[in-house]
């Protein structure tokens, strides 16, 4: 199960996933509130119910809606008091959840927690709000990335073709063979990063994987596209020399569009 940290007015709250879905700790969100209160204090309360109630009507065709109403009735009474786990066992929610053992705790739908944020104070709602948004945003980066990432080893295949067709001899051995492909990767590296693998790793000591393993997603869709050029370059016979020269020059006019455009996104 994917985990991840949400720190809001220095209060850690864990944020897992229950399928497509974003499911936060009320437990961990406890702890901002002053004084000892517990999630039941919070789920006894009518306008709570309510809330949960409208939720799950909306978003779970199988929520027990007649049981719901005979918890709902007795809301507002002293003797009422409900747990978590009796409240999804008897309306079959989805809203919520009791978990035990790694990552144990009570946790709602996100939807739910930002109202459960509310009860501990408005601000602190607005700051979890914030927060969980910003996770968000770094989150549709990392899926970004990847994407970027995976598109660009797939080209690198259509390059390899195109080192192989034309510049690998048949009589070349498998060792010489890897020489003439990391040659050829490399005239995309000085291209675009100016320096070769070897010299990036003698710089980068302490880093494992490639440079493209640390490009930027910009680097990455100009790399794609060098890829496919390089081929193209290499069927047409353009010798090395040449070819480094003209993808240096593409990628500095293609980096120069792409951080324009990054640049009048962030203006908007």
């Amino acid at each position: 199960m994917a985990k991840q940290t949400l720190i809001v007015q220095d209060t850690p709250i864990t944020v897992i996933k229950r399928g497509e879905e974003d499911y936060i700790c009320l437990t961990d969100m406890l702890q901002a509130k002053d004084g000892d209160f517990f999630v039941t204090d919070w789920l006894r309360n009518r306008n709570t119910l309510e809330y949960i109630g409208i939720w799950e009507k909306v978003y779970n065709p199988g929520f027990n809606y007649g049981e719901f109403a005979t918890i709902r009735n007795q809301a507002g009474l002293n003797s009422f008091k409900i747990s978590v786990k009796e409240f999804v066992s008897r309306t079959n929610a989805i809203s919520l959840q009791a978990k035990a053992g790694r990552y144990g705790g009570t946790y709602a739908h996100k939807d739910i927690a930002f109202e459960f944020a509310m009860w501990i104070s408005p601000e602190f709602k607005i700051f979890i709000v914030k927060e969980f948004q910003r996770l968000k945003e770094e989150e549709q980066k990392a899926i970004g990335w990847s994407a970027k990432r995976e598109l660009s080893k797939i080209n690198y295949h259509i390059h390899t073709d195109a080192v192989r067709a034309n510049l690998v001899p048949d009589e070349v051995d498998a060792y010489h063979s890897s020489l003439i492909y990391a040659e050829e990767a490399d005239v995309l590296n000085v291209a675009l990063f100016g320096m070769t693998a070897k010299e990036w790793r003698e710089a980068n000591p302490g880093k494992k994987g490639n440079m493209r393993d640390y490009a930027t997603i910009n680097q990455l869709i100009c790399l794609s596209n060098m890829e496919n050029l390089n081929a193209v370059f290499i069927n047409e016979g353009i010798p090395q020399r040449d070819r480094l020269h003209k993808l240096n020059k593409i990628a500095i006019q293609q980096m120069t569009v792409l951080e324009e455009v990054g640049n009048r996104k962030l203006l908007k």
